[in-house]
């Protein structure tokens, strides 16, 4: 599997850099990952995602995905594998967990496809009832509860990149 140095150096090929944040307070693990161009000091952020940890859990919490229409080519992918590969070498961290919110129903339901695709399951529905109050809080809100295997999804990932690597030689 593709290790986050791997993939950092895969990102200068492509003229992209790789950026992880990290910031622990109070039991838990915050973490921002950024895909970004840097052109004459200007730095352009295509895309992010954020997340937490507990310190003693072996999950990550995917709180955010940002990524930009106009993006390069495989910064999507680069993402997802730098956050797996983090999850795995500094976090010992099997698995992801994330919601997809409800906000309306189409783009709910593309957002549950596109991360199927990725590699989640979905676990259940999060929705009104008191029995998912928590998880409403924790989350923000209401919406689909997914979980993935970060190997599983490195893996995928991983195939998509090495598909590209004769377009975007080194």
């Amino acid at each position: 599997m593709m290790n986050i140095q791997e993939l950092e150096k895969l990102a200068l090929q492509l003229g992209l850099l790789i950026k992880i944040q990290v910031r622990e307070t109070l039991g838990l693990c915050f973490f921002r990952i950024v895909v970004a161009e840097q052109k004459d000091n200007i730095v352009k952020i295509w895309g992010e995602m954020k997340g937490w940890t507990f310190l003693n859990k072996q999950c990550i919490q995917l709180d955010t995905l940002r990524i930009l229409s106009d993006s390069p080519p495989l910064v999507s992918e680069l993402i997802w594998a730098s956050t797996m590969a983090w999850a795995i070498e500094k976090k010992k961290s099997p698995k992801a967990r994330l919601l997809a919110i409800f906000d309306s129903e189409g783009y709910s339901k593309k957002l549950v496809r596109y991360f199927k695709i990725v590699g989640f399951q979905i676990i259940k529905e999060v929705g009104s009832s008191p029995i998912d109050l928590f998880l409403r809080l924790v989350w923000g809100g209401a919406g689909t509860l997914m979980t993935g295997n970060c190997s599983n999804i490195l893996k995928k990932i991983e195939k998509k990149l090495a598909l590209n690597k004769n377009t975007y030689p080194a």
